[in-house]
This record gives structure tokens, C-alpha cells and sequence, in this order.
């Protein structure tokens, strides 16, 4: 497990843990979480949910914001990316982060091009069913409930499994 582990997270799964009342399942499971300024800038964005803009104003200790990282000029193929995955890329690198929390298709490939170890909200609610810290079957449905996109096959094979090592 990560316990020990600080970890870098882009917008989506944080967004998504505080919607579904869960977003205390990180501290939970990881040391610390950090986000780069772009990430804030996100989750502070007028179109983000209130719920989520209250919470970025005041996180708690176990969360920390640092300044977005250098992009170096070599590494253009970042550009198709928005500027909180770049920047949690960026930063997950340059730290050496164990694990980079990240939901976007185009940014998860992207990070583990660069050898980083990256999941998403729902590697975060497994993680947390395995330690016996949610109910993974009733935090799927409050994020089914939410304009998370999922696969219901992936959702599918994700509560099968976990009933499987049940």
C-alpha cells in the first residue's frame, strides 16, 4: 500500500472524492497529497462545483499546493494536455512521486509513457474497499450519480473483482 507515500494528484480524483462525500479516504491511504498551482487554479475555476471550490480554499494540513515546475522545452509533447495534468506530470517527475492521481485518458497515458505509477479515482475507492475504508459498491454509485465519466463494463469488472478477494 501507499500509506507511507506522498503523492501528486491532478484535478479529477480530488474533484470527484470531495463530490462523493470521500475525499477523507486520502489522507487515509497516503502521507501527504500534493497539487501543483494549475490544479488549484482548477478546482477554484467559477465552473467547478461550490463544493469543491469551498473545500481548495481551505484544505487541511495533510494537503499541500507548490508552484507549478518548469516545463523543460524538450518535452513539447505534453502541449495536448490541460495545464494541471501537465503540471502534475511535471511535478510527479521532478519529485519522484510513488503514485500520480490522475483520471484523463490522454494524461494518464502520457505519465506512464514516463515511467510514472498513476491511478484514478477508482484505483483510489479500490484501494480504499481493500483497506476497509468504503463500501465500494455504494461510493461507486454516489460517483455514478455524478458527470463522471466510466466505463459500466470497467465499473463492472472492478466490483467483481473486489467481491472475488471479498
Amino acid at each position: 500500500m501507499f500509506r507511507e507515500q506522498v503523492v501528486i494528484a491532478d484535478t479529477g480524483p480530488i474533484h470527484y472524492l470531495i463530490l462523493i462525500g470521500q475525499v477523507a479516504l486520502l489522507p487515509a491511504l497516503f502521507t501527504r497529497v500534493i497539487i501543483p498551482e494549475a490544479v488549484r487554479n482548477e478546482m477554484l475555476d467559477p465552473k467547478t462545483p461550490i463544493a469543491v471550490r469551498q473545500w481548495i480554499t481551505a484544505p487541511p494540513e495533510w494537503f499541500q499546493v507548490l508552484p507549478d515546475p518548469a516545463v523543460p522545452i524538450q518535452d513539447l509533447t505534453l502541449d495536448e494536455l490541460d495545464d494541471g495534468e501537465r503540471a502534475a506530470i511535471q511535478l510527479a517527475l521532478s519529485m519522484q512521486a510513488a503514485l500520480l492521481l490522475m483520471d484523463d485518458r490522454a494524461g494518464v497515458y502520457a505519465a506512464r509513457h514516463r515511467g510514472l505509477i498513476v491511478t484514478g479515482t477508482l484505483g483510489v475507492l479500490r484501494l480504499a474497499a481493500i483497506a476497509n475504508l468504503v463500501n465500494l459498491k455504494e461510493a461507486l454509485n454516489s460517483l455514478m450519480a455524478t458527470n463522471f465519466r466510466y466505463s459500466p463494463i470497467l465499473i463492472n469488472r472492478l466490483l467483481e473483482d473486489f467481491q472475488k478477494n471479498d
